[in-house]
C-alpha cells in the first residue's frame, strides 16, 4: 500500500499541494468549488507529509486557478504550492506567496469606513506581517489577524 497513489493523474488541470491538513475544504470553498460545477474532484486530506507531518491536497480537473483565487488561497494558507497539469505532465509549479496588497477581496471590521460607507470605494489592505498574518485597511488602519481574515472568507 505505502507508494501507491491514493488518487489518480489528472489530465487537465489543477493540483494544490502543501495544504495545511483542515484547510483542504476551506481551500475550496474560496474557490468557489460546491461539488456541482462538472469538474472532477479528489481531496485527500490528512496524509503523511515529511515537510509538514500531515497535509491536505486538492486535484481539480479542468480548471486552472486565476488570480484572484491564488490571492485568496494565499492569504489563509501560503504554504501551498500549485501544480499545472496538461496531459497528465506537471507544466508549472507555483510557490505562492501573500500578496503586499489585497483589493476588493475584504471588508473593513470598521463599520464607519470609507470602504463601507462609499459605494465607490473598493476595501483594500495592506499586509503589515506575513506570519502569523497581519493586515490593516488602508484607508482607517484597521487591523485583521489571519484569524479574522479566515473567519472572514469562510463565513464562519
Amino acid at each position: 500500500m505505502e507508494g501507491e497513489l491514493i488518487v489518480r493523474k489528472i489530465r487537465e488541470g489543477t493540483v494544490i499541494d502543501h495544504i495545511p491538513r483542515g484547510k483542504a475544504l476551506l481551500l475550496l470553498r474560496l474557490m468557489g468549488i460546491k461539488g456541482d460545477e462538472g469538474y472532477r474532484l479528489a481531496v485527500v486530506s490528512n496524509v503523511e507529509s515529511k515537510k509538514m507531518g500531515k497535509k491536505d491536497i486538492i486535484k481539480v480537473e479542468g480548471k486552472e486557478l486565476k488570480g484572484e483565487e491564488v490571492d485568496l488561497i494565499a492569504l489563509v494558507a501560503p504554504t501551498v504550492t500549485i501544480n499545472i497539469v496538461r496531459n497528465f505532465e506537471v507544466v508549472e509549479k507555483r510557490k505562492i506567496s501573500v500578496p503586499k496588497i489585497v483589493r476588493g477581496l475584504l471588508k473593513c471590521p470598521n463599520t464607519s469606513c470609507v470602504s463601507n460607507n462609499d459605494p465607490e470605494a473598493v476595501s483594500e489592505f495592506s499586509v503589515r506581517r506575513e506570519s502569523p498574518l497581519l493586515i490593516s485597511c488602508s484607508y482607517c488602519e484597521s487591523r485583521l489577524s489571519g484569524e479574522d481574515v479566515v473567519k472572514q472568507l469562510s463565513g464562519d
